[in-house]
């Protein structure tokens, strides 16, 4: 029974809680939003709201040696935030938003072993600066990724674009990513 109605709490069977915010973490609503948002008290995975600031190039065409001078930065960028979140605990997953609307540009979330690595590593970064900007690392309701991630993007069609308000991750090369995730 408790643990149905804790289920029940924190997501969308209420119909008073936010769908977005339970399955994304985020609302495009915001404070605004007629429904409730749940924060948890603790969660395996935290968020950091716009950690990463992209380069936006919508609508216009990019030469490809500059597509790959770009890339660069992001996977720097990927490397010292991995790196630094391992420090804390073991990392399962590290996930940036490729998004450019409001409540999902930058968004940077990463999911912990378990809930007390994701406190330590949230505790440790509150108030520090990446880049000459405050890092503010909040609990985020999601665990399973599969429900804030936009499927249609995934498989290269979704209409909205930037503007989804589903989770468009941005890419790493899997070459890339694979050394860090055997640390």
């Amino acid at each position: 029974m408790e643990d149905r109605l804790s289920r029940i709490y924190i997501t969308e069977e209420v119909k008073t809680n936010c769908p977005f915010y339970s399955k994304i973490g985020a609302c495009r609503h915001g404070d605004h939003c007629s429904r409730l948002h749940n924060k948890p008290l603790r969660s395996q995975t935290i968020l950091m709201p716009h950690m990463y600031h992209p380069a936006v190039y919508e609508g216009i065409r990019i030469p490809e040696k500059d597509i790959k001078e770009a890339v660069s930065p992001f996977e720097e960028f990927y490397e010292d935030v991995w790196l630094e979140l391992w420090s804390y605990g073991e990392l399962l997953e590290l996930h940036v938003c490729d998004n450019i609307c409001d409540h999902l540009v930058g968004n940077v979330y990463a999911k912990f072993k378990n809930e007390d690595e994701a406190e330590a590593a949230a505790k440790k970064l509150n108030g520090r600066y990446y880049d000459g900007r405050i890092i503010s690392a909040e609990f985020s309701p999601v665990i399973d990724f599969k429900g804030a991630i936009c499927i249609q993007h995934e498989e290269g069609c979704c209409n909205r674009g930037v503007y989804c308000n589903f989770i468009h991750l941005k890419q790493i090369p899997r070459a890339f990513r694979k050394p860090l995730e055997h640390l």
